[in-house]
């Protein structure tokens, strides 16, 4: 059985149970990014918030940076970057949605 949802109850299923994974923008852009993937790819996407946030971070750029090791010459470019190593939901001025590698 399943239940298509909209970007509210989407959020709202991140904020019963693991509010601090994505900030709202964050979640609108995952969200996006997975009704792409959806329409994209035919096969519907079950929602499984910890499945996702298991899967997926949404770090700021200087995390990613600390984080991954990113060499200095690709910081300016650092969705860039990430694109080629992992998949990418978007990012924000602040931060980025991508998934974990």
């Amino acid at each position: 059985m399943k239940k298509t949802v909209n970007v509210y109850e989407f959020r709202d299923a991140f904020m019963a149970v693991r509010p601090d994974n994505f900030s709202y923008q964050g979640l609108e852009i995952l969200f996006e990014y997975l009704e792409d993937l959806e329409g994209a790819t035919g096969e519907e996407i079950e929602l499984d918030v910890i499945a996702l946030c298991c899967e997926w971070s949404e770090l700021s750029h200087s995390d990613v940076i600390s984080y991954y090791d990113v060499p200095e010459e690709n910081q300016d470019n650092l969705i860039e970057w990430l694109s080629e190593r992992t998949l990418v939901a978007g990012g924000t001025t602040e931060s980025i949605i991508f998934m974990d590698f």
